[in-house]
């Protein structure tokens, strides 16, 4: 866990990848912690492959992925036919089993009111996750209200389009940020 939290102090931005065409354009990016978005069980193993050719850090998004059942099952096969560092998702039963097959886990939480908010830091501290990606990122408030209840990395997710988001959300006890605004990948 330590090493995850300096590989995220020494990369703060963290490319979120929507489609192929992010694909290709990370690949010549500075990112080199990525979080796959998208794809189906036909072709997430090609697209974690072109990542690793590229020497990029690899977490897919199991909730995000077409055909596949969020199960124990369904992080079996990501772990075997498409090999990615770890998985993020909104399931803690998910981070529970992907923490069993050695992956590295994120929670995405997204907080909308303050009953999410108490949620969303039991179900961390039950789980026990690598990190938690907060939504929207841009809630500075949020994000110190968390900070002060855990022990594990904060990634601020979502809504995250300039330069002064990603040192907003930095200043406030994000470790780092995801974001599909490309423009950001090269920070």
């Amino acid at each position: 866990m330590i090493r995850f939290r300096e590989l995220l102090l020494e990369n703060p931005v963290i490319a979120a990848l929507r489609n192929d065409k992010d694909l290709e354009n990370v690949i010549k990016s500075k990112a080199l912690i990525t979080f796959v978005l998208y794809g189906n069980l036909m072709n997430i193993g090609k697209i974690c492959e072109k990542l690793k050719a590229a020497n990029k850090i690899i977490f897919v998004h199991l909730d995000m992925i077409e055909g596949l059942k969020g199960d124990a099952a369904g992080i079996e096969y990501i772990k075997k036919f498409a090999s990615p560092d770890g998985i993020i998702t909104t399931k803690s039963s998910n981070i529970k089993y992907a923490k069993q097959l050695g992956l590295a886990t994120i929670q995405r939480i997204f907080i909308i009111d303050s009953l999410s908010l108490k949620t969303g830091i039991k179900n961390i501290h039950e789980t026990g996750p690598s990190a938690v990606e907060v939504m929207p990122g841009i809630a500075s408030k949020i994000i110190h209200s968390i900070e002060k209840e855990i022990n594990i990395p904060i990634i601020a997710g979502g809504l995250i389009k300039t330069k002064k988001d990603v040192i907003d959300s930095l200043s406030v006890g994000a470790l780092a940020i995801s974001t599909t605004s490309e423009k950001l990948w090269n920070l």
